[in-house]
Parts: C-alpha cells; structure tokens; sequence
C-alpha cells in the first residue's frame, strides 16, 4: 500500500481501516501524523454535532429552504454545466497568474460540483469551531453556512466550505499547516480564486467572477481576525 492509497481510506471511513493500511500507518511517519490530524477533525465535528439545537431551528430552515429554490435551481444549473464541461473535456484552463493555490482551489470546487447544491453540516457550530483552531476569531457572520467538509488537498487535508453570502455562494477552503508567501490569485474555467496567507496555513476564496471574490475576500477580512 502506497500513500495515497492510505490517504484515501483513511478519508472515506476514518474509523475503520484494513490491517494493511494500518501497518502502513505504523511504518510511513507521514502518513501516522496524517491519520492523527483525521481523527482529531472527526473528534472536532462529533464535538460540534453534540451542541443542542435550538427549538424551532429545524422549522426556520425548511423554510428559508423553500424561500431559496429558485435561487438555488440556478446553482444547480451551473454545477451541471461545470459537470458536463469535465466530462466533454471542454474546461481549458486560463490561469492568470500560475499560482498553485489559487489554482488548486478552484480545481478542488470543479472536482466536487455537489457542494454547491446540496447541504452538508449546515447550520452547525462546526463552522466556528474549524476557524477557531485555524486561528481566526468570527467577529460578524459571513452568511450562511451550506456546506462543510474535510477533504483531501495537495500534501494533506483541508476544509472545503461553502456560504451564502451577501454577494452570492462562495467557497472558502481553509488549508492547515502549508503555507504560502503572498496572497495568491488565479481564473480557470471563469472561476476566479484568491489564496491568503495565516500564520497557521492559508485561505482561499473560490466564486464564479474576480469581481464576486474580491468582495468576499473583503467581507472575510472585515469579519475575521486572524491571529498574526
């Protein structure tokens, strides 16, 4: 068993693991500390997920849910038309600069179209908690929370989440432990991205236009202190 394929059971079903990959962790230090960072962001949703909710939460999202259909019927249009321009192969890639954050986080949003059409840990706590131990501090919300999960990125995990915000959805990816010199913008496909740098990793903003990401990126820095 090599390393990537560790990575990938690991990710799919954090609990259970084959006696190979589990002699593979015991001798790859790489992939042990790894394996440790997964079991301490399951640790961390399972927290998240035990905080009571409040009475009539459940009632108020149906129907901020019917509320959004026709809006969210448009997103869904474009997440189909992302999927079928990777299946034609028709995605040509403009990347202005060549950045590899950047460009990285708006190749992750392509790879995983769904996340902007259906719900994963909404509403939950979690949210805070993850910008928490990334070293921010939420002064005012930036919206929504729709969707929330730990991926797999480049060299490790991250947090891909994604938000109803003022200006329209967006994707903020938050990368632990790897870090860039400078902030970092890239276009692909007509996604524009923008990566920040943290003491603690970097950021990246994902949306459908350079414009849109500029202002989340502002409504980010308004409402987030990160510790520096």
């Amino acid at each position: 068993m090599n390393c990537l394929e560790f990575r990938r059971l690991k990710l799919a079903d954090p609990r259970r693991l084959t006696g190979a990959a589990r002699t593979h962790a015991n001798a790859c230090a790489g992939c042990f500390a790894f394996a440790q960072r997964v079991d301490e962001s399951e640790a961390l949703l399972e927290r998240a997920l035990m905080v009571p909710v409040p009475e009539g939460l459940a009632d108020r999202i149906l129907l901020r849910q019917t509320d959004a259909i026709r809006p969210r019927r448009r997103v869904f249009a474009l997440a189909a038309g992302v999927v079928f321009a990777v299946a034609a192969g028709a995605i040509v890639l403009t990347i202005t600069p060549s950045n590899d954050a950047a460009r990285l986080a708006i190749e992750h949003v392509l790879n995983e179209p769904e996340s902007l059409t259906t719900f994963r840990n909404a509403e939950s706590p979690l949210f805070h908690s993850i910008v928490h131990a990334f070293g921010g501090e939420i002064k005012e919300p930036l919206g929504r929370v729709r969707y929330v999960k730990l991926c797999p990125v480049e060299k490790g995990t991250g947090w891909h989440i994604v938000l109803e915000t003022p200006q329209g959805l967006a994707t903020l990816i938050l990368v632990p432990d790897q870090h860039i010199t400078a902030p970092e913008s890239a276009t692909v496909a007509g996604w524009s991205a923008r990566a920040e740098p943290t003491r603690r990793g970097y950021y990246a903003v994902v949306t459908g236009s350079e414009g849109t990401t500029s202002l989340v990126h502002r409504l980010i820095e308004e409402r987030i202190q990160w510790n520096t």
